[in-house]
């Protein structure tokens, strides 16, 4: 680290949540109002400084969720996304019109090779661009962010002239994307570096970063940025977003506090939430976290090896740079049973990371008991995937009402079921090549449509034959995707609820393009 750099000890990098906005922008990982506001919720528990809650041309949708995150939210910064064009710009300011602290992102692409295919517009245009939208956006409120699209593959005293404009215009804070995930950390830190000695006026804004992770280096980039001067962080939690998704909040967090020694600086994030944000952004957007995810994975705690066992017995510092806790772990695998109480229960919810309200309480602790008179013995997992299940089931307007299915080697699989489609019950049977075929058949022909099934994937959730089935569904419809995602003791059951989850998302979806009057093009990750 340089002299220049070494100046900053323990100051406080922002972070910047983007799970809301290029999240969401991931195939199939699209959510209701409702479940962005209990995304928001946890976010600003978390002590997350900026929520960028959307994107709100896009949509109907997408303006009434950062309206009303934008009247739920006090603490956190509601912040919504804008291309450089005034009726962009000036629907973000209406959809930001509650909040207590709102910030407009503006953004326009600044590489030669976005300006000349996608823009069709000359540098000076763009330059004017920038201007123009930074001082309209500062209409509606001094907090102002700008961002050049693309701006690891820019021109380097372009994209200098460009955040020069913007600041001289009120923008407060610039940031500098790596579109593409295309730089590598020792590059990106460097174009951190230039932009902070080229700018002459650079010190009147916060850099902020936000990486992709196409090649796996987004966490990387950011931690570099952070060392050369950046001082906001723009990610994700779980890292998703589009194609390979961004910097995952979890990643860069824990680095910073755990390596303290080499990265001298703080966030104002409590940590302790960082699992019940993982799980419930999990549960809302059908996609799993994969078991050896750093940080929220399953397997990030977890030790098979002998040596590494008996290290962790002697001293749990041996193998775990982290403690489980400090990231809203508990330690305890295998508590609960049939015979625990309701006090039990939520005891063991809150050491899970979850705060239920009574009436989801209530719910929770029914399924709870069906689930340990089926199962010998209740997990830690089992009670993750059955509170998961609870949540996503909250705004399900297409649900499973009952199944039965007949198979075997000697007759035709073939299923009948019952579905609840906005309370009104549809039954419809049906044949197929297996009885999760069967089961998929039936609810096609309850509820007509052309979706392409493009995923089947089950697991485990425990050891042992009466563990429970993760399932996970993805149907594809007009080159869109959408996840569902179930569990249950029983495999068909679970499958059959999988498939109406991704097939309720598919319905809102098309809903919401009806009500829009058509599809609205989404900008590109910025």
């Amino acid at each position: 680290m340089t002299a220049k750099e070494s100046t900053f000890e323990r100051e406080t990098v922002l972070i910047f949540d983007t799970t809301l906005r290029d999240g969401e922008q991931s195939p199939g990982a699209s959510m209701t109002v409702e479940e962005k506001l209990r995304v928001a919720e946890i976010l600003e528990e978390m002590g997350v400084d900026v929520i960028e809650a959307g994107f709100p041309i896009a949509s109907e949708g997408d303006f009434r969720a950062v309206h009303e995150i934008a009247k739920r939210v006090k603490r956190s910064v509601v912040c919504g996304l804008a291309r450089a064009t005034a009726a962009d710009i000036d629907r973000a300011g209406e959809a930001l019109r509650p909040a207590e602290r709102g910030r407009i992102h503006t953004f326009i692409a600044t590489s030669p090779l976005h300006m000349k295919y996608k823009l069709q517009m000359t540098p000076e245009e763009v330059l004017e661009r920038v201007r123009d939208s930074v001082r309209r956006a500062r209409r509606w409120t001094d907090d102002v962010e700008w961002s050049g699209e693309d701006a690891s593959r820019s021109d380097r005293d372009f994209l200098c002239r460009c955040i020069e404009t913007a600041i001289a215009a009120g923008a407060t804070t610039v940031n500098i994307p790596d579109t593409v995930g295309y730089a590598h950390p020792e590059e990106f830190a460097d174009l951190i570096r230039y932009i902070r000695d080229h700018v002459p006026n650079i010190d009147r804004a916060v850099i902020s970063v936000h990486c992709h992770n196409d090649l796996g280096l987004a966490v990387a980039n950011s931690l570099r940025a952070i060392e050369a001067g950046a001082r906001q962080v723009e990610c994700t939690v779980n890292g998703i977003g589009e194609r390979a998704g961004n910097a995952a909040l979890e990643e860069i967090v824990m680095a910073i506090r755990t390596r303290a020694d080499l990265l001298p600086f703080r966030t104002n994030i409590d940590t302790t939430k960082i699992m019940a944000a993982s799980r419930l952004v999990s549960a809302v957007t059908g996609f799993t976290v994969q078991p050896n995810k750093a940080i929220v994975g399953a397997n990030a705690f977890a030790h098979e090896s002998g040596i590494h066992q008996d290290g962790v017995l002697k001293h749990a510092q041996t193998y775990e740079i982290m403690r489980p806790e400090d990231v809203g772990l508990a330690r305890s695998s295998l508590v609960l049973g049939k015979h625990s109480g309701r006090h039990a229960f939520r005891r063991k919810l809150e050491e899970l990371g979850y705060h239920l309200g009574d009436n989801a309480l209530e719910e929770a602790f029914r399924r709870f008991k069906d689930l340990a008179d089926r199962k010998k013995q209740v997990y830690d997992e089992d009670i993750v995937a059955l509170v998961d299940q609870e949540i996503q089931d909250l705004d399900q307007r297409v649900r499973l009402e009952s199944l039965r299915v007949e198979c075997g080697t000697e007759c035709t699989p073939r299923a009948e079921v019952a579905l609840a489609v906005d309370g009104a019950v549809r039954r419809a049977e049906a044949t197929g090549d297996g009885p999760v075929d069967a089961a998929f058949r039936a609810i096609r022909e309850a509820v007509p449509h052309e979706a392409e099934l493009r995923l089947f994937q089950i697991h485990a959730i425990t050891g042992g034959t009466d563990a429970q089935a993760a399932v996970t569904v993805r149907l594809a419809r007009d080159h869109r995707v959408f996840h569902g995602h179930a569990s249950d003791t029983d495999t068909i059951v679970a499958a059959a609820k999988a498939y109406l989850a991704a097939l309720d998302r598919l319905l809102r979806a098309a809903e919401r393009t009806r009500e829009g009057g058509g599809s609205r093009e989404l900008p590109p990750a910025v």
